[in-house]
């Protein structure tokens, strides 16, 4: 596969720092400040698909490069499928993860079934066209935060068959697992398997 550039959109060191690791050397991948843009980006879809489009499409318009986004939900049964959509701002707009993961903790107080996951969707445009990948990892909620590795909630979200959150993990292993990881893998292999762009 041809050297490529991507943009990905997003300022969050460690998300690009995952992309980096897992789509090679062969793929520059720029974050958004790094092509000029600074503007809010709105996130007002209804699902995480619908905000993962938004944000590459609004991207792909403004600035004509080819481009991906993110967005992640966490998913917990006992809450309904929430925080959902809503997971970054689950709390309040301009609150903190920290206020999140509060407010998780407060609202599983209780509960004995405490199965939730991880479901990252990736949008991908090419050349004006769209393509989607999930990843989906399962895990349950714990009841006090654990390590202080990774962000978001992944002190208190332990995956299946490990005895460790994701904040407790380097980045090496929680790559390997994780819901953006297998999502972003599916993508690479897609990317090498089309040669899209070669086309």
């Amino acid at each position: 596969m041809k050297n490529i550039e991507l943009v990905f959109a997003t300022n969050n060191p460690h998300k690009l720092r995952e992309a980096s690791q897992i789509l090679g050397p062969n793929i520059e991948i720029l974050m958004l400040n790094e092509i000029g843009c600074f503007d809010e980006i709105p996130e007002d879809g209804a699902t995480v698909e619908a905000n993962a489009s938004i944000k590459s499409w609004y991207v792909y318009r403004h600035y004509q490069k080819n481009c991906f986004a993110d967005d992640t939900g966490l998913e917990i049964d006992t809450l309904g499928g929430r925080p959902g959509v809503f997971s970054a701002r689950y709390a309040g707009e301009n609150k903190s993860f920290d206020d999140n993961i509060r407010k998780v903790i407060y609202e599983m107080k209780g509960k004995t079934n405490r199965r939730a996951r991880f479901r990252t969707v990736i949008s991908l445009i090419i050349q004006g066209k769209e393509y989607f990948f999930e990843g989906i990892v399962e895990g349950k909620i714990i009841e006090n935060k654990r390590g202080n590795m990774g962000f978001g909630y992944d002190p208190i979200f332990i995956p299946n068959g490990y005895s460790r959150t994701f904040a407790q993990m380097d980045e090496a292993e929680k790559n390997h697992i994780s819901h953006r990881g297998i999502a972003l893998r599916k993508m690479a292999e897609f990317l090498e398997y089309k040669k899209i762009f070669e086309q």
